[in-house]
């Protein structure tokens, strides 16, 4: 098989060609390690290739085959990993210069599952400085752009992991999800991006930006890449203290099922009308009318608290953003700046702090450390927790009546780079839909169904689901991806170094 071939494989296919021996995963992680020279100069979907390390991954995996030892139904599977995601002896940067040129001393769990799992890491994908963003325009590295339209955002902040995956740089890759980081960038890239039930994958080496809410998650091309990896990376980690102990759900099996008779849809209300681009909420009636015809029962859904959820996110994740990256002091590890012999620890602090961090890394402290101050504890971070109570009331009633939600998974499609820089709060609505999930915990899936008419550009649905329900995602998902058929299918870039994009009339 070609190089080009071989990088337009899906997963799922990718390891069988591997396993009958028609290329060996040394000619897969070749063929994406060229791919991404052609390209990511592009795209810059990338902070670190790690070509050398995926070498020899690959060629410990053929060896292995060789021997004759049975491998993960994933082995020699390139992947790619947001870089909050410790990697042993890997730069992991979190997008900051705060933490520039930083190797760690140890994997994560995830890291660590995927390497027994026998994927090949391929290296660290851009993302906004330590999770902060919607766009990926907050990395200290520069932004990554849409392979879609390379003057437009590829989702943030984990939009370095999604474009990745639709430029065929890699077939899957690794995101994490705090506020609808995955989803998002999944909706504005055309692929599928999964936020698990929360607990559901270890958090344990994650760089944290909020503790109660961020999640690890698959990013790929279809809903059965998605599962097959989502299986590989979750299950109980005593490392972890949030981990769930409770069995994996059967997500393969679901995907591979694909089926919504009798499933209840419920529509959330709240999700639509003004602000939302029209030709997102024509994609998203459509999917939804495909979903009656494929045997569900459709109903819309009154969640009254989701109307409170963005202030409320923005109250409690800067208020947890603010005492994790205290831990960023210039004092232990990462960058020091202003460490003369005259100078005080607490000259020290600030000088790092300030050199270190970028304007929406603070902008976010600030929020929090005074949402958290005495005196306003009660009014600000008090409160949006007895909102989020309130929101999780709403779901819980909610999944009486169904089985699953739908909603768009972002109100538009892709921005253009630069275009809400200076209005956070325009930048913050590109989340509107996807955090709610966040804030109950709940598994939610962005899966594309289709281009919107006004623009070319990828329409994301979501899929939400109760805790520990992460099946349903699949079932729904798989079952929409099959009926689109040549409706969609997957993105055809060029190997052009413009990434002009074969934008078909089969994929409308």
């Amino acid at each position: 098989m070609s190089d080009t071939d071989l990088t337009r494989l899906t997963a799922a296919r990718t390891a069988a060609v591997i396993a009958a021996g028609e290329a060996s995963a040394l000619d897969v992680t070749e063929a994406h390690l060229k791919r991404i020279r052609a390209v990511d100069g592009d795209v810059h979907a990338f902070l670190h290739v790690d070509a050398d390390g995926a070498r020899d991954a690959a060629r410990r995996l053929d060896a292995r085959r060789s021997a004759g030892e049975e491998m993960g139904p994933l082995a020699g599977v390139p992947i790619a990993l947001k870089d909050l995601i410790a990697t042993e002896g890997v730069p992991t940067t979190c997008g900051s210069r705060m933490l520039e040129g930083w190797l760690p001393p140890y994997d994560a769990t995830v890291t660590r599952r995927l390497r027994e799992a026998g994927l090949v890491i391929l290296g660290k994908t851009n993302m906004d400085e330590f999770a902060m963003g919607s766009s990926t325009e907050h990395s200290a590295y520069g932004p990554t752009h849409n392979p879609w339209d390379l003057e437009r955002i590829p989702g943030g902040s984990g939009g370095g992991s999604a474009a990745a995956v639709a430029s065929f740089e890699t077939p899957l890759a690794v995101g994490t999800d705090t506020g609808g980081s995955i989803r998002q960038p999944a909706a504005v890239t055309g692929t599928v991006g999964v936020k698990p039930t929360y607990g559901g994958v270890s958090r344990y080496g994650l760089v944290a930006l909020a503790s109660s809410l961020d999640q690890a998650g698959p990013c790929a091309r279809t809903v059965l890449d998605a599962a097959m990896l989502h299986a590989v990376m979750a299950g109980h980690d005593p490392l972890d203290s949030t981990s769930i102990d409770a069995p994996v759900p059967a997500v393969v099996e679901a995907a591979r099922a694909a089926d919504v008779r009798g499933m209840r849809v419920g529509v959330v209300k709240q999700f639509s009308g003004e602000g939302y681009q029209s030709g997102v909420e024509q994609r998203f009636r459509e999917a939804v009318s495909l979903l009656e015809e494929l045997g569900a029962t459709v109903v819309e859904v009154d969640c009254p608290a989701f109307d409170y959820a963005m202030p409320a996110y923005y109250l409690i994740l800067p208020s947890e953003c603010s005492s994790n990256l205290a831990r960023f002091d210039g004092m232990r590890y990462g960058l020091r700046v202003g460490h003369d012999a005259a100078a005080s620890a607490e000259e020290v602090m600030a000088s790092t702090r300030d050199a270190g961090f970028g304007p929406e890394a603070k902008r976010r402290i600030m929020l929090g450390t005074y949402a958290l101050s005495s005196g306003y504890y009660d009014a600000y971070y008090g409160q949006a927790q007895k909102v989020r109570t309130l929101i999780v009331r709403d779901f819980q009633a909610a999944f009486e009546q169904v089985d699953v939600l739908v909603s768009p998974t972002t109100p538009t499609t892709a921005f253009r780079l630069g275009e809400r820089l200076e209005d956070p709060l325009q930048m913050y609505l590109a989340d509107l839909c996807t955090i709610p999930s966040n804030l109950a915990g709940n598994a939610s899936m962005s899966v594309p169904v289709g281009l919107a008419p006004e623009d070319g550009l990828p329409v994301g649905l979501q899929v939400i689901a109760p805790p520990t329900a992460d099946e349903r995602l699949y079932r729904v998902g798989a079952a929409l991806e099959a009926a689109l058929g040549d409706r969609w299918g997957h993105l055809l870039i060029d190997e052009a170094p413009e990434l002009s994009l074969n934008t078909t009339e089969a994929a409308l």
